[in-house]
């Protein structure tokens, strides 16, 4: 590791801050996408579900980590040049953040400019919950958790397993997530297919996310918010979602969480936090801020660290 893995993590950042996921662009995240609704079309059937769906991560998350670092270190001998460009644009593929504050902030600016609504329409875009039943302050709650939250499994998670096992390492923490994320529902029809799925993606995020909480309160001064997120976070039903979420609504003095409707169900969520003030328009700036300002910070300590195993 040394100066190429800096300048990979620095383009690649830089690349989705500016772009962020174009839609004309063929995205890594939708083969991974393809290739596990394949196999779940194939495996999850009949008997032994648990089995087949164990087998299905088994043979997609090691195959990309081993493909991709195979693939990566053959053009590492080829050229110089064909290698950094594929690395910057697979890591790239992994990362999230323009595309979570544009989408956050819409959605904030659907609810002010056009009403209710448009702003339960936009917001049912980014999140999993119904959203026609939600007031405007629910949904500015929906926004404030779905941006914590995913500044951890769309920033922060893929950096941290790109240091510590470089682009092959964030491409299968990213197939991971998208596996979580198609197949890790308690419901009939996944229940049992996606529990490795959904086991490995807790596994995998456990760290990540209480480094995003850490993060977050560095960067706004709020250090002192440690026991709050502690006793906060493990309130939520994920083992790693909740922290992030403790620790944004210690940073802005508000209450998330609480019951929601998944697929005409109502699912009683504990609340995460104890002030019931009214969320203003303008603090998704605010949000805003901190994504930014945690991302640039977790890439400068990766950056440093870097810099540091080579100059030793």
């Amino acid at each position: 590791m040394g100066e190429p893995e800096i300048l990979i993590l620095s383009i690649a950042f830089v690349l989705d801050l500016v772009l962020g996921d174009p839609r004309w662009m063929p995205h890594l995240i939708v083969g991974y996408g393809n290739l596990i609704a394949f196999g779940e079309a194939q495996l999850n059937q009949g008997t032994h579900r648990l089995v087949k769906g164990g087998l299905l991560v088994l043979l997609l998350v090691p195959g990309v980590y081993f493909t991709s670092k195979i693939g990566l270190h053959f053009l590492d001998q080829l050229n110089d040049i064909a290698y950094l460009t594929i690395s910057i644009a697979l890591l790239f593929f992994c990362l999230a953040n323009r595309t979570l504050i544009k989408e956050g902030v819409a959605v904030f600016h659907a609810l002010i400019q056009e009403g209710l609504e448009a702003g339960r329409k936009r917001l049912s875009w980014i999140v999993g919950r119904e959203t026609h039943r939600l007031d405007g302050q629910q949904i500015k709650k929906a926004v404030f958790e779905t941006m914590s939250e995913n500044l951890s499994d769309g920033v922060i998670a893929p950096l941290f397993y790109f240091a510590l096992l470089g682009v092959p390492g964030a491409m299968a923490y990213k197939m991971i997530n998208t596996l979580d994320s198609m197949i890790g529902y308690k419901n009939d029809q996944y229940l049992l297919f996606g529990r490795v799925a959904a086991k490995l993606d807790d596994a995998a995020n456990y760290i990540p996310a209480r480094l995003t909480a850490l993060l977050m309160l560095i960067v706004t001064g709020k250090i002192k918010g440690l026991g709050f997120v502690r006793r906060e976070g493990k309130k939520h039903s994920s083992p790693n979602a909740g922290y992030p979420e403790a620790a944004l609504a210690y940073i802005v003095s508000c209450r998330l969480g609480g019951p929601n409707y998944y697929h005409g169900k109502r699912v009683e969520k504990p609340f995460i936090g104890v002030d019931t003030r009214l969320i203003e328009d303008k603090e998704i700036r605010r949000v805003v801020h901190i994504n930014l300002t945690v991302s640039i910070l977790f890439v400068f300590i990766i950056a440093l660290i870097f810099f540091l195993i080579e100059s030793s």
